[in-house]
């Protein structure tokens, strides 16, 4: 039993031990953050200029934590696994989640043997942190009363879920109490990531007006996940972009040399092996090959909340050379193998802002480091590139490896990595253009893409999406982009999801309908209306509203059709939709839709605007929503639908207007050139704090999908202050 991880849960648990901070390390940030300077804009954006790259690491920590405390100890207490003792017990199961795969001990054990540029950095981080806890003595924790350099090791990618997300933690619970699991997954749960997700687009010289490579930056978030940031030292950094809470690199964003965009992709970085296990003079052996071999077992007392102060529970985890046990399936046990090498991830994640062209960054990627992203890329030089997945381990391809293998058959285990120069990429494609929206690395770049041919089944696995038919429609045909016309591509209003949706619902009612619906009047008009319908979203269309609400009616009732062993596409699900619903039923949930619409909104011809609205109220990690508070009209639909500008919104208790809590989040576009130029748009704004003139400011921006410049060079910076300190004034 590894009794250091309930030292440090221990000594945490008590505030007032934990937060006595020495005076010598007190005189040090003291020290350290009088060289350290915080230029906030007109925006409220941070710009931190420090001498060293620890010193701005410090600085950048520091403002994090006056921006959002609650979001960095947030992140913290997830990422490594104490999430039962401010939530209770039911977060067990999302701790030992996190412990399979990691835990304080090994973190401890990385830190002390990285390179000493990495620990300086990690070292800034929990200073930069703790400095934020000595100076601001009314901010109570709700846990993490000091942070440990160590930390960042536990949080190394700066992606919204991470590789284990993936991995269902009622399977883990279902394991490690004894109790019964569904095994049957169904797919489409499996695949289906929307709204969230990503969109990127790369566009060469030779397609825009000024003859510079441009960038769009388009993650899809759950909202308020990263913050703005401009990050400047004497040593070469000098990076804006997004950086996730509680992180100290840029993690979607760019220099003055080249920029960077992620979006979550399918390259297979992970596996699920099923286990041969006998139980042995009381002990659990697992078959590989001819041999037996020892199941590694490890007791693990985990602390969680209860009314009554922090109790424990003890479970034994268990492993094999494949990786932890987290599930079963039969009478077979489930082991999950992806990549736990934290170091190059995080230094991946941070020696990527300091690249300086298409080799530099190239060569950061060699650490293959980065294993549930794919990467846009643009630079000064004109290059623009993509990159599908990073860490991709060799398999034999014999195997399908979208389902789980066979542990036992040493066939199976990994043959290492594969190369940089060996995943699906493209370089510089003659179209001119790049795009992925969380989709097919093949239609990147139209005519220009990659052969699927020439690449394993297991490297690429991802189907096509409506978005990343609507980017290939968008970008074909403009021939010459300037920053304004890449966002107009960006906001493109198009809904290609609704391209045989509704002429199926048009011909359900033409064939079958006219005698079956209960509101004939009504349903006759409606559907005139999306007959003459171009597919595209507007704040003031009952068309989209219509459509958006039968949409998703007619696809949770397909949903419960749609057999559990055939592989889940949007488009393949769509033609399913059409074929294995009635026309009575498409014409009936229609009819369903004009009848809730009319009690909801007193008529069924609402714009689309009225019901899909923006609103941030108190800044919080969980948000509340009221119809009776001041809020924005959006014209975004869910990315489903393939809107390329995501807003995925739904109801909350006592609305009936939806609200948007994912989707669109930091947005960037960048011209590359001897100066660059950038507009950038947060969704409501740069301050958590609902008292800030900054909490809201760019909501109307965002809910219009528009954007403000940004101020990148010192002189720029210098015109637009609102104020300008060091850390702990």
């Amino acid at each position: 039993m590894r009794y250091f991880f309930l030292l440090i849960s221990f000594l945490c648990t008590f505030p007032v031990l934990a937060q006595r901070f020495t005076p010598d390390e007190i005189a040090r940030w003291q020290k350290r953050a009088r060289t350290i300077t915080i230029t906030r804009d007109t925006w409220d954006i941070p710009h931190i200029y420090g001498k060293t790259d620890a010193d701005v690491v410090f600085g950048l920590l520091y403002t994090q934590c006056e921006d959002d405390f609650a979001r960095v100890e947030e992140n913290y207490i997830d990422a490594i696994g104490r999430m039962a003792e401010v939530e209770g017990e039911e977060a067990l199961y999302h701790d030992i989640r996190a412990r399979l795969f990691m835990d304080t001990t090994q973190a401890i054990a990385l830190y002390k043997k990285s390179p000493a540029w990495m620990r300086e950095l990690m070292d800034a981080f929990a200073d930069g942190t703790n400095y934020y806890l000595y100076t601001h003595p009314n901010v109570k924790p709700r846990l993490l009363t000091r942070f440990q350099p160590w930390m960042p090791l536990m949080f190394s990618e700066g992606s919204i879920g991470g590789n284990i997300s993936v991995i269902s933690t009622e399977r883990i619970k279902a394991f490690y109490t004894n109790s019964k699991w569904s095994s049957q997954v169904h797919d489409f749960e499996k695949h289906e990531r929307e709204p969230t997700g990503s969109n990127g687009f790369a566009i060469a010289p030779s397609r825009t007006a000024s003859k510079n490579a441009m960038l769009l930056i388009n993650p899809h978030t759950s909202f308020y996940f990263r913050s703005e940031v401009h990050l400047v030292s004497k040593k070469g950094l000098n990076a804006y972009g997004a950086v996730t809470w509680g992180q100290f690199f840029v993690y979607q964003g760019f220099n003055e040399n080249c920029g960077w965009m992620h979006t979550s992709g399918n390259a297979d970085s992970v596996d699920e092996y099923l286990e041969t296990v006998e139980k042995r003079d009381g002990k659990y052996v697992y078959k590989h090959g001819n041999a037996w071999k020892p199941v590694q077992a490890e007791t693990v007392k985990f602390p969680y909340k209860t009314a009554t102060g922090i109790q424990f529970k003890e479970f034994t985890l268990y492993r094999t050379h494949h990786g932890p046990v987290a599930g079963q399936l039969g009478d077979k046990w489930i082991t999950i193998n992806m990549m736990n090498d934290p170091l190059n991830a995080l230094a991946q994640s941070y020696l990527r802002t300091k690249a300086k062209d298409y080799e530099s960054y190239r060569n950061v990627m060699k650490l293959n480091g980065n294993a549930t992203n794919n990467t846009v890329y643009a630079d000064r030089k004109g290059t623009i590139a993509y990159w599908h997945g990073n860490f991709i381990p060799k398999r034999n391809p014999k195997f399908d490896w979208e389902q789980p293998v066979d542990g036992s058959d040493p066939e199976t285990d990994w043959k290492g990595l594969h190369g940089i120069d060996e995943i699906v990429q493209v370089k510089n494609p003659a179209i001119g253009w790049i795009q992925n929206c969380n989709s097919t690395p093949f239609t990147v770049s139209g005519a220009d893409s990659p052969d699927r041919n020439k690449f394993p089944a297991y490297m690429a696995p991802d189907g096509e999406n409506y978005r990343g038919i609507n980017a290939v429609r968008t970008l074909s045909k403009k021939s010459i982009f300037t920053l304004d016309t890449l966002i107009a591509a960006a906001n493109d209003p198009h809904l290609p999801g609704f391209d045989d949706l509704i002429p199926a619902l048009v011909k359900a009612y033409e064939t079958a309908g006219k005698t079956s619906e209960a509101q004939p009047q009504a349903v006759a008009e409606a559907i005139d209306i999306l007959r003459g319908w171009d597919k595209t979203y507007g704040v003031n269309s009952v068309a989209t509203t219509l459509a958006v609400h039968w949409g998703e009616k007619i696809q949770r009732l397909a949903r419960t059709r749609f057999p559990r062993d055939q592989r889940f596409d949007f488009l393949t699900f769509t033609a399913f939709v059409i074929e294995k619903t009635s026309p009575e039923e498409k014409v009936k949930l229609l009819a369903e839709v004009i009848e809730e619409l009319n009690r909801d909104f007193g008529t069924w011809k609402t714009g689309w605007g009225e019901i899909n609205r923006f609103q941030r109220l108190t800044g919080k990690i969980k948000e509340t929503y009221d119809d009776a508070k001041p809020s924005f009209p959006v014209g975004f639909t869910p990315s489903t639908w393939g809107s390329l500008a995501s807003f995925g919104a739904r109801t909350y208790p006592n609305t009936k207007k939806r609200y948007g809590y994912v989707g669109n989040s930091f947005v960037a576009v960048v011209e590359f050139g001897d100066r660059v130029k950038a507009r950038t748009v947060v969704n409501g704004g740069h301050s958590s704090d609902p008292n800030s003139p900054h909490f809201n400011d760019q909501a109307k921006l965002f809910s219009e999908g528009k954007f403000k410049d940004i101020w990148f060079y010192p002189e720029d910076v210098q015109q637009h202050v609102a104020r300008t300190y060091h850390p702990g004034e």
